[in-house]
């Protein structure tokens, strides 16, 4: 067969390729390329921003208080908040990975019923610390309670109004969640994961949520008020591109900056507003 075939000339080489080429398109299978693999582009796996979308980094809590002095030293003592890294100002404290900066705010109002309604903090001993923090005088809100197929949980709130969830969860110790209101949670979610890219999962398999790195983004259903001028004011994610750049790319997506990119000490930073309003700094460090 292959002598005949050869006898036939190039041409007839040529032909029964493209004959070759038109079955398989036809049948509905792309060629392969060069190194054995189909030439379509591949999908991104269910539950992952577009690989397009730059996941950003979750920074940052930035928390309005009288005295951010006096904050950061109650967050060292009661919540394990550590000195911030080398250079910074000493306005904030590292909770694992994630800053907590206090920014003076002179009535802050209380954090619960706005768009970011509380933080979670992770301990190993759940009863202990709330122990600790009871003899201590510190307000607790919700003493223990546990959510069958999650885990054991209290409510407390800092002495400038922010609520905080103190859970015991061993798989995310430390900073473990902000967690948000607003009216449509599965379009917020759905706008964090286009605008800011993460992950879409669900916390110990229940309940609905983003991830970025450790950190999980909660929503519960709900009307909520801006969340500036609150005792959690904002939060904050970093971006590795070019603040400037990234800037654009999201406005391209109809994302509302209320301050544009501008250099801040040796940082570039803006903020924009997201779902519920939603104050948030987008960075570049």
């Amino acid at each position: 067969m292959v002598q005949s075939v050869s006898k036939r000339g190039p041409m007839t080489l040529v032909l029964a390729v493209l004959v070759v080429l038109a079955v398989l398109v036809l049948a509905g299978q792309a060629p392969l390329g060069m190194a054995g693999t189909p030439t379509s582009t591949a999908q991104p796996r269910a539950g992952l921003a577009p690989a397009a979308t730059e996941t950003l980094t979750y920074d940052h809590v930035h928390f309005g208080v009288p005295d951010p002095a006096k904050a950061v030293e109650w967050y060292a003592k009661y919540l394990g908040g550590q000195p911030g890294p080398a250079g910074e100002p000493n306005d904030r404290v590292l909770v694992g990975k994630t800053r907590f900066i206090f920014l003076k705010t002179d009535k802050p109002l209380p954090s619960a019923g706005s768009a970011v309604d509380h933080i979670g903090l992770s301990v190993p001993n759940l009863a202990a610390k709330i122990k600790e923090l009871q003899t201590a005088g510190v307000k607790i809100v919700t003493p223990i309670q546990e959510e069958r197929g999650l885990f054991k949980h209290a409510f407390i709130e800092d002495p400038w109004g922010a609520k905080i969830e103190v859970l015991q969860d061993p798989e995310t110790l430390g900073f473990h969640h902000v967690h948000l209101r607003a009216p449509d949670p599965e379009g917020a979610f759905k706008w964090y994961l286009e605008m800011f890219g993460g992950e879409r999962r669900k916390l110990k398999g229940r309940v609905d949520a983003l991830k970025y790195g450790e950190v999980w983004v909660l929503a519960e259903k709900g009307e909520a008020t801006p969340s500036e001028g609150h005792a959690i004011d904002h939060i904050g994610w970093r971006t590795t591109m070019d603040l400037n750049a990234k800037a654009a790319e999201l406005k391209a997506k109809g994302v509302k900056f209320t301050t544009e990119p501008r250099p801040f000490r040796d940082i570039h930073i803006s903020y924009v507003e997201g779902p519920a309003a939603v104050k948030i700094e987008l960075l570049q460090r």
